[in-house]
C-alpha cells in the first residue's frame, strides 16, 4: 500500500488509477499521428517528409501545452485544464477526421490535439499526483508515467487494425467518440484539489529557500532542463531507430519491431523500479543510475550483432532507460516549492521532448552522411556523458552543501555544550 499526503481514505489511490487512464487514453493522438503517415500520405499524394510534419507538430502542441496547462494547474488546480483538454481532443480527432489538407490535418493535431488536448495528460498530470504521496511520491510518479509505455503497446496495433477495416477517417472519428465518452468522466473524479501547503519548504533546499542547492532557481532549472536534453538525444537513437538499425544488419523488420515492443515492456518495469528506487536513494542518485545504465548499453549496441544478443540488449536498454524521466519530477519537487511544480515539470519535460526530437533527426543525419549507425550511436553516448556531467555535478554540489550543513551544525552545538 503506498503512503499518502495528509490522507487516510483510498481516494489518492483512485486519483493514480484515473492519472494512469487519462495518460493512457491521451496518448491514443499521439500514436495515430503516426499510424496515419502511411495513408495520409498517400490520400494526399505527398511526400513522406510532408506527412511526417503530423507527428512533429502535435509533438510541439503537446510539449509547449505542458508548461502552460502546468502552470494552469498551479493556480486553480487539474480538474479545469482535464476538462479542457477532455472536450480539446475529441474534437480535434473529428477535425482530423474530416481533414482536407495536411495544413488542416496539422492545425487540428498540433492545437487542438497536441496543445490543447493531450498535454494535460503528461507533466500537468505527474505534477497533481506528485503532491499526493510523500513517502512513496517516486513509485506513484513512475505508476502515472507509465501510461505512456502502455499507450505505447495498446494504440499501434488497434488502430492499424480498424484502418484496415474501415479507413483512418472512420477511426479518428471513433476514437473521437471513445475519448470523449471516458476522459471526460475520469477528468470530473479529479475534483479535489491537491494538499498543497504554500508555506512548505522543499527538503533539498538548503540554508535559503530562494536559492535551491545554493543556486538561482532560474540556474537550477536550466541545468536540469540540459541534462534532460542530454539523456533524451541519447534515448531517441535506439527507440526510434531500431527497426532500420536491424535491418542494416540483415535482419527483417519484423525483428526490429519486436526489439521496440519489449523495449516498452521492460520499459514499464523500469519507470515503476526506478520510482521505488527514488522514494530510497533521491532523484538525483536515481537519475545519475539510470543515464549511467543507459551510456553502457549504447556502447552494447555498437558491438551487436547477433539476432540474440540485440534482443538482450534491447530489454537491457527499457530497463536502463525507461526509469531516467520519472527521476525529474521528483528532482523538481526535491528542490522547488510545490506550488511551483506544475509549470516547471512541464517546462523540464518539454525539454526532454525536444531532445527526443531532437536525437530522432540528429541519428538519422549522421546515418545519412556516414552510410552507418555508429556515428549515431556516438553521438548518443556524447550527449549522454553531458547528462552525466550535469548530474554528477548537481549531486557532488548537494552532498558538499550537506556536509558544510552538517559540520555548521556540530560545531554550533560543541560551543553551546562547552
Amino acid at each position: 500500500m503506498l503512503s499518502t499526503n495528509r490522507m487516510s481514505d483510498s481516494y489518492p489511490l483512485l486519483r493514480l488509477t484515473v492519472a494512469l487512464l487519462l495518460m493512457t487514453l491521451g496518448g491514443s493522438a499521439m500514436y495515430a499521428s503516426v499510424m496515419v503517415l502511411e495513408p495520409v500520405t498517400r490520400e494526399f499524394a505527398t511526400s513522406r517528409a510532408v506527412g511526417s510534419l503530423l507527428y512533429a507538430t502535435f509533438m510541439i502542441g503537446y510539449g509547449l501545452g505542458g508548461v502552460v496547462m502546468g502552470r494552469l494547474a498551479d493556480r486553480v488546480g487539474i480538474l479545469v485544464p482535464a476538462t479542457i483538454g477532455s472536450l480539446a481532443l475529441p474534437a480535434g480527432l473529428v477535425m482530423a477526421a474530416n481533414a482536407g489538407s495536411i495544413t488542416e490535418f496539422c492545425l487540428a493535431l498540433g492545437l487542438l490535439c497536441g496543445f490543447l488536448g493531450a498535454s494535460f495528460t503528461f507533466a500537468p498530470l505527474v505534477s497533481d499526483i506528485s503532491h499526493w504521496f510523500t513517502a512513496r511520491r517516486g513509485i506513484a510518479v513512475g505508476i502515472v508515467l507509465c501510461g505512456s509505455y502502455v499507450a505505447g503497446a495498446i494504440w499501434p496495433p488497434i488502430l492499424q487494425h480498424f484502418f484496415d477495416a474501415q479507413g483512418w477517417r472512420a477511426t479518428f472519428s471513433d476514437l473521437a467518440l471513445l475519448t470523449f465518452c471516458t476522459m471526460l468522466p475520469l477528468s470530473a473524479i479529479l475534483y479535489r484539489r491537491p494538499p498543497i501547503d504554500a508555506s512548505e519548504t522543499p527538503a533539498g533546499i538548503t540554508r535559503n529557500p530562494k536559492r535551491p542547492l545554493a543556486m538561482a532557481p532560474g540556474s537550477l532549472q536550466c541545468l536540469i532542463c540540459a541534462a534532460g536534453i542530454g539523456c533524451c538525444v541519447a534515448m531517441a537513437t535506439p527507440q526510434v531507430h531500431i527497426v532500420p538499425f536491424v535491418i542494416d544488419l540483415g535482419h527483417p523488420a519484423a525483428r526490429g519491431a519486436e526489439m521496440l515492443a519489449l523495449m516498452f515492456g521492460c520499459g514499464i518495469i523500469s519507470r515503476v523500479g526506478s520510482g521505488w528506487l527514488s522514494d530510497r536513494i533521491g532523484g538525483l542518485r536515481t537519475l545519475l543510475l539510470g543515464s549511467m545504465l543507459q551510456a553502457l548499453v549504447l556502447f552494447a549496441f555498437l558491438a551487436a550483432d547477433d539476432l540474440l544478443v540485440l534482443y538482450a540488449v534491447s530489454a537491457a536498454f527499457g530497463l536502463s532507460q525507461g526509469g531516467i524521466v520519472p527521476s525529474y519530477p521528483i528532482i523538481l519537487r526535491t528542490f522547488f516549492p510545490a506550488t511551483e511544480a506544475g509549470w516547471r515539470i512541464g517546462t523540464t519535460l518539454l525539454f526532454t521532448i525536444v531532445g527526443m526530437a531532437c536525437g530522432s533527426w540528429l541519428a538519422g543525419a549522421l546515418h545519412d552522411l556516414t552510410g552507418s549507425y555508429t556515428a549515431s550511436f556516438l553521438g548518443a553516448i556524447t550527449f549522454n556523458v553531458l547528462n552525466l556531467i550535469i548530474v554528477g555535478g548537481l549531486l557532488k554540489r548537494a552532498h558538499t552543501l550537506t556536509t558544510t550543513a552538517a559540520s555548521t551544525s556540530a560545531s554550533k552545538l560543541n560551543r553551546l555544550e562547552g
